[in-house]
């Protein structure tokens, strides 16, 4: 018997929540149904197994990420673009560290293709026009920018940068200059 008020929405969205708390590698079907004080069983109406809450849990939190991110981009182009757009992952991942991880977690690909994975590309690639870089240098700057997006914000979270002066936010500033300056004078060959 379904558990009244248990949908698989509000089960996800629980799950990023328990995320967010615990971690996302901590997050499963047990876990979940014990913040609702009710058994596993109760849930598998709803969720296939702990995999299948996972990815869902991703697919919301590329989903959510995709939205903030189309919202700080709008109307904006070149360094404030990639400022806007660097700046609503590094906040995503400090205000939610379990959906920032989940947003990473490998999904299957016919998941992936309806994900909001693609707008993440899309956003991206829109960003590198206004620097005016064909493929495949395209190609090559939209890895570098998550790269250093990824790298810089897991070592923040994970206090990396807490320890020395100049705080935090001044490196990303710089960094993010430099980036600026990199993708304008980007190599041809």
């Amino acid at each position: 018997m379904v558990r009244a008020g248990l949908t698989t929405d509000r089960l996800v969205r629980a799950g990023a929540e328990l995320a967010d708390e615990v971690g996302f590698d901590q997050v499963t079907v047990s876990a979940l149904a014990r913040r609702f004080d009710v058994k596993a069983a109760s849930l598998y109406s709803h969720l296939k197994n702990s995999q299948d809450l996972k990815t869902r849990i991703a697919l919301l939190a590329l989903e959510e990420l995709a939205d903030r991110a189309a919202e700080a981009l709008a109307g904006r182009a070149g360094k404030d673009a990639l400022i806007a757009f660097a700046d609503v992952y590094r906040d995503y991942a400090r205000a939610h560290p379990g959906r920032y991880a989940a947003a990473r977690h490998p999904l299957d690909p016919e998941s992936a293709a309806a994900s909001a994975g693609g707008r993440h590309a899309q956003m991206t690639r829109a960003i590198l026009r206004g620097y005016d870089l064909p493929e495949p240098g395209q190609t090559h700057a939209v890895r570098l920018l998550g790269s250093v997006f990824h790298g810089y914000v897991s070592l923040e979270t994970a206090g990396g940068f807490s320890h020395s002066a100049p705080d935090s936010q001044e490196s990303w500033t710089r960094i993010l200059d430099a980036l600026d300056s990199l993708l304008r004078a980007w190599p041809t060959a």
